[in-house]
């Protein structure tokens, strides 16, 4: 039958109602589009990157550029886990270690430094905490009030933001450890990364137990231990089979500077130093920063051990 003219302009009508109602679906699957590029393209490549300067000075467009396709798209949850590593990682290696190399010559810059530090691990929690909540609505009030109920409901393929979102709130703990509010939330950090580490021991060749090296040095005297943090630097460096320097740096740093042991501060440093970065092309932008504040821990040696 053929088509009479009434019947092809409803048609045409239907047809451009539906196209002006899908615009937004549209715009929303191109912005989805570039937000998983984005998000899962721009952290490997800077991750395979030996030259932290470059890295440095890339870092904040590729941030604000996630943030404003969050704005379009606020639930994407590749975006939401790159914003919660990459405000965190850049907190860390940019601004709270920047501020470490420049206390000696200008307190005030440090302080203002880690300040900001601060904020961006904030910035990066929440980000952390909308990603979680992507999957398990409600789990921001459930992990305020039964933190041990929420996280029985967190899964393997969770781990990745309970790390990012326990680690930034943590790292802006350390950096300001006057702040009351951080303070009363360490039980909660400790129970998300031992969460994480439950589900997934081997998460990113072992940063866990990165973390808790440094966790169990830092509460020894409220019930953490440095024999225990001993114990997650060898599965450090087991599962990262020795090609990460953070592990040395972090057990030099938090347990043999704490029981004065400079000659195995001295040791650790030079074996973080000592791995080859093309070794773990995954791995060298990381390295080559560790490796920098094991060369800075050097300097300080005759600091920062009683002789």
């Amino acid at each position: 039958m053929r088509p009479t003219l009434h019947s092809t302009l409803r048609a045409a009508a239907l047809c451009g109602a539906a196209l002006a109602m899908s615009g937004c679906s549209i715009k929303r699957m191109a912005i989805n589009s570039l937000g998983n590029a984005l998000a899962g393209g721009s952290s490997s490549t800077f991750a395979r990157d030996e030259d932290p300067e470059l890295v440095r000075d890339a870092t904040p467009f590729a941030l604000k550029t996630i943030e404003g396709l969050l704005e379009q798209s606020p639930r994407h949850l590749p975006l939401l886990t790159a914003a919660a590593s990459g405000f965190t990682q850049y907190g860390y290696a940019f601004v709270q270690q920047e501020a470490d190399f420049t206390e000696a010559k200008d307190l005030d810059a440090a302080t203002a430094m880690r300040q900001r530090a601060k904020r961006l691990y904030l910035r990066a929690a929440e980000y952390g905490l909308r990603g979680l909540e992507v999957d398990l609505p409600g789990f921001r009030d459930r992990l305020a009030t039964d933190p041990d109920a929420a996280l029985a409901k967190v899964d393997k393929k969770h781990v990745e933001l309970l790390y990012w979102t326990g680690a930034a709130w943590a790292a802006a703990f350390a950096v300001d450890i006057t702040d009351s509010e951080l303070s009363v939330r360490q039980s909660l950090i400790e129970k998300m990364m031992r969460r994480a580490l439950a589900l997934d021991e081997a998460f990113d060749q072992g940063a866990l137990h990165d973390f808790f090296i440094s966790w169990e040095a830092a509460h020894a005297s409220t019930g953490g231990s440095m024999a225990e943090a001993r114990k997650h630097f060898a599965r450090a460096i087991e599962i990262g089979g020795g090609r990460r320097a953070s592990p040395f740096v972090s057990l030099a740093e938090s347990v043999s500077i704490n029981e004065n042991n400079r000659k195995e501060f001295e040791q650790l440093l030079n074996q973080a130093l000592a791995i080859d970065i093309t070794k773990a092309p995954d791995q060298k932008l990381a390295n080559v920063i560790s490796q920098r504040r094991a060369r800075w821990l050097l300097g300080r040696a005759d600091d920062l051990f009683v002789n």
